[in-house]
């Protein structure tokens, strides 16, 4: 299982596809996404052991050049954040819901991260840039106070890179609320 996740993050679609190929070429590594995002940016996910994604990140940021926006890597990534990123999950039991959004995609997983790993909580949706303007949103469950500690936690992150949007907590969401969330 892969131990890290790596990003880079690119204001040049043209760019971020011959860098994405270069990444995998420089190290042993796998693509969890590779794709455009709105608007006009491009991500290249990777995902391996921690060296081979720490030389790919490297070898990404270098060649991304002036089309450069953000980049992460995260050694020991919760497992939780993989399924995200594809919206595959849905826990059967919705408690309070968690929201927080960030202007950065780099800067959204990473926090993520953080809130997974902060308190007791499970893994809605990663939404990656795709349709939201560039930006990247996190939805998760769990009891009140695990998701306002998780809260606190993803915007700790955000908030230090400056590219918190907003987070928001939801004590009960409304029944009708759940199935807008997948």
């Amino acid at each position: 299982m892969a131990k890290a996740i790596g990003v880079v993050e690119f204001v040049s679609i043209a760019r971020g596809i011959y860098t994405a190929d270069q990444m995998v070429k420089a190290a042993d590594v796998d693509i969890v996404t590779a794709n455009s995002s709105c608007p006009g940016k491009y991500i290249a996910i990777i995902h391996g052991e921690v060296a081979a994604v720490e030389d790919s990140v490297r070898v990404g940021e270098r060649m991304a050049g002036e089309y450069f926006v953000d980049s992460m890597i995260i050694p020991n990534v919760n497992p939780e954040v993989f399924p995200a990123i594809g919206g595959a999950t849905m826990p059967d039991d919705i408690q309070a819901l968690g929201i927080m959004e960030a202007f950065s995609i780099a800067t959204m997983i990473l926090a993520a991260d953080a809130i997974l790993k902060a308190a007791n909580v499970q893994a809605i949706e990663l939404r990656l840039g795709n349709g939201i303007g560039g930006k990247a949103f996190f939805t998760f469950t769990g009891d009140v106070g695990a998701v306002e500690a998780s809260i606190d936690a993803g915007k700790a992150i955000a908030k230090e890179k400056g590219l918190l949007v907003n987070a928001e907590v939801i004590p009960s969401p409304y029944p009708k609320l759940i199935p807008t969330l997948y």
